[in-house]
């Protein structure tokens, strides 16, 4: 018998992505994706369930469908995506469920792979130039979803400690660019000029959108345990991210983002930039890659490459449009092409 895998967030980026990816693996027999929306992209034998914030249905779908393998790419590290209130309902009520459905007396649950963010490390002047997976944070985190993040590697440190049969990854990502992710960081580098904040010019790292999932499928198809970073080979300044863009930076952004400071920003069609992403613009942010390379993983895209080849993406659609129509999820649609005997099933 096969994988039976349990993807959380089917209908985010990141789940939808990763489901499209394991179909292809023959060795996983079932897959079954938890979201409060629809999927956004096509998948062929990816079941979806309706659920809430918190997965309160996780235990009875992992007891009834026998999974043994959760992929748990459903933490939220955007401040911009939801209120404080619902960031915390996902990140923290949402995993506390996920970890109590894998550990109950009865659970088939044998492999755990989480998702995280290199934004657990936070953004401070004093912090070390590179951050290993053991390194603590130099301060205590300020923002909500910074706190949310620690609180669930708490967790998850305890559940593993906890539950020994039980292999648990956890991937911490650094800043992600590729073709077609948004996040904050994309968005400043679209606009006329590249915001930054006043007499800073931060030391980064990015991951390109592929090697997000090329290393999710690593550790799941190698069996690795442990706490793992995730980043493109070299450190960018701001400024030299930037010039890859053929843009400018304009120092818009006062050291201590008053109300005043963001009003440029809004003229440029930013409404806000996080704090967390106002830190990082301020003191940088970089990982120790080692662990993860001496597993035996190579990233396809330096970080200098994720940013080119996100900008690529940008300049051919601002040339051509976006020519995908899209895809919209209809249940009737899909248990018709999954289920019903008038369809011609080629692999049989």
């Amino acid at each position: 018998m096969g994988r039976r895998v349990l993807v959380t967030g089917l209908g985010t980026f990141w789940g939808g992505k990763l489901a499209q990816a394991i179909e292809k693996d023959p060795e996983i027999d079932v897959i079954v994706g938890l979201d409060r929306f629809e999927p956004t992209i096509e998948l062929d034998r990816t079941e979806f369930v309706r659920a809430d914030e918190s997965y309160s249905i996780l235990a009875r779908i992992v007891k009834a469908a026998q999974i043994d393998t959760i992929l748990h790419t459903f933490l939220i590290a955007d401040s911009t995506q939801m209120s404080d209130r619902t960031l915390h309902e996902i990140n923290v009520i949402g995993t506390m469920n996920l970890l109590a459905a894998a550990s109950a007396a009865d659970s088939s649950v044998r492999t755990v792979v989480v998702k995280g963010s290199a934004l657990v490390y936070g953004s401070a002047p004093q912090d070390p130039v590179w951050f290993k997976e053991e390194t603590r944070r130099s301060h205590a985190p300020r923002t909500n979803i910074e706190r949310s993040l620690v609180e669930v590697e708490g967790y998850l440190r305890d559940f593993a400690e906890d539950n020994p049969h039980v292999a648990v990854s956890l991937l911490r990502f650094s800043n992600v660019l590729g073709p077609d992710i948004t996040t904050p960081l994309s968005s400043a580098l679209e606009l006329p000029v590249v915001p930054a904040v006043f007499g800073y010019d931060p030391r980064l790292q990015f991951v390109h959108e592929d090697d997000v999932i090329r290393a999710l499928l690593f550790v799941l198809e190698h069996d690795q345990t442990g706490i793992f970073n995730v980043a493109g080979d070299g450190i960018l300044p701001w400024s030299e991210v930037a010039a890859i863009c053929g843009k400018r930076l304009a120092p818009l952004i006062s050291p201590v983002l008053s109300e005043l400071s963001a009003f440029p920003l809004r003229r440029l069609g930013v409404v806000d930039l996080p704090p967390e992403t106002v830190d990082l613009l301020k003191y940088g942010r970089g990982v120790d890659t080692r662990r993860i390379k001496r597993a035996g993983f190579d990233l396809q895209y330096t970080s200098a490459g994720a940013v080119e080849s996100f900008w690529q993406a940008v300049r051919l659609r601002n040339t051509i449009g976006r020519s995908d129509p899209g895809y919209k999820y209809e249940r009737d649609v899909e248990s018709f092409f999954r289920h019903s005997p008038a369809v011609v099933r080629h692999d049989v």
